[in-house]
């Protein structure tokens, strides 16, 4: 049998983290070491998918170069951090319940932000350049340095500190290895987003019309259906994604400064591109393998760690151009 064959049968694109992940086990060497990366890499991976997913959808069906979605992202983790810091009590205390209530607060507030300034965003800034991609580039920039500005009034220009709940401190240990309870968290969570994105893109009736639109918007509209109904509805939930990412990142790192959506957006950009536009399975497929690649390199080759996401783009597009699983065009 060759190769091509072997590669389908054992599931095609979406084996690739797997095949990742087995890849670095013996160069890795360390089992323990190889655990703790390999969860640090998933956990990156899905918290980078929530950034990425609203995006790539806004992409694909709206057409719209948003080089504004980082501010979502900045803003998402400064909120949350705001609220934590807020309820530090309830943080530190030895209930289980008032930690996550703590948590769940600060992630939903970051939520609700991106929601109620998605809104704004698209009516004001994005609803007035539609299919115009060089406006929307300029006007999007521009909205995202005044965003930046606004973090800096508001928050300073000093690194802000982002409390953790305690049940969320610490790690689980099995043996040898070691395992950041945040980090199996920021999974679990990353998990039900997506599970969430797809039932509703796969098994509603609205899903059918976004995914018809990103396939094909001219013939959808021609049966008789608004799509630029759901532009709106789509574009919230984007930002309101790119916010919850945001969020969790900001416990992730534990200390955040205004350049944070400008930097993730290197990565986010990287994994909508690997994944392939308006798809989520490919947003979660480029995102796993940017966050697993990402810490295995840098674990081997320090020097090589900015560029081995760059390079990962690279290889793909050369196989694939389209992406991995493109929603129109592959």
């Amino acid at each position: 049998m060759n190769p091509s064959a072997v590669f389908a049968r054992i599931g095609g694109v979406n084996a690739l983290p797997l095949l990742l992940i087995a890849i670095g086990l013996p160069l890795i060497g360390s089992f323990s070491s190889w655990v703790t990366l390999t969860v640090a890499g998933l956990a990156m991976g899905m918290m980078i998918f929530l950034m990425a997913s609203g995006l790539s959808l806004v992409f694909g069906l709206m057409d719209v170069l948003n080089f504004g979605h980082s501010a979502f992202i900045s803003f998402g983790a400064f909120i949350a951090a705001s609220v934590l810091a807020a309820l530090g009590g309830w943080l530190g205390a030895d209930s289980v319940t008032l930690n996550f209530l703590a948590l769940f607060a600060a992630i939903a507030a970051a939520t609700l932000f991106g929601l109620a300034s998605g809104f704004l965003f698209e009516r004001v800034i994005v609803k007035p350049v539609y299919r115009d991609h060089l406006r929307q580039i300029l006007i999007t920039i521009g909205a995202l340095i005044v965003a930046e500005q606004l973090l800096l009034v508001i928050w300073g220009g000093n690194p802000v500190a982002v409390a953790r709940p305690k049940v969320l401190e610490g790690s689980i240990i099995i043996g040898d290895v070691a395992i950041e309870t945040y980090r199996i968290f920021a999974f679990l969570l990353g998990l039900a987003v997506f599970m969430t994105l797809y039932l509703v893109l796969n098994r509603t009736r609205i899903g059918l019309l976004i995914r018809a639109g990103v396939e094909n918007r001219e013939m959808v509209e021609a049966l008789g259906y608004r799509i630029d109904r759901l532009f709106i509805a789509v574009f919230m939930a984007g930002s309101a994604l790119a916010a919850m990412g945001g969020a969790m990142w900001a416990g992730y790192q534990g200390l955040i400064s205004a350049n944070l959506g400008g930097e993730l957006m290197i990565l986010v950009f990287i994994v909508i591109i690997i994944g392939g536009l308006g798809s989520i399975e490919g947003s979660l497929l480029g995102a796993l393998l940017v966050g697993l690649l990402g810490n295995y390199v840098a674990f081997l080759f320090p020097k090589l760690s900015l560029a081995s996401n760059m390079l990962l783009m690279m290889a793909i597009l050369l196989w694939r151009p389209w992406g991995l699983r493109p929603a129109a065009g592959g």
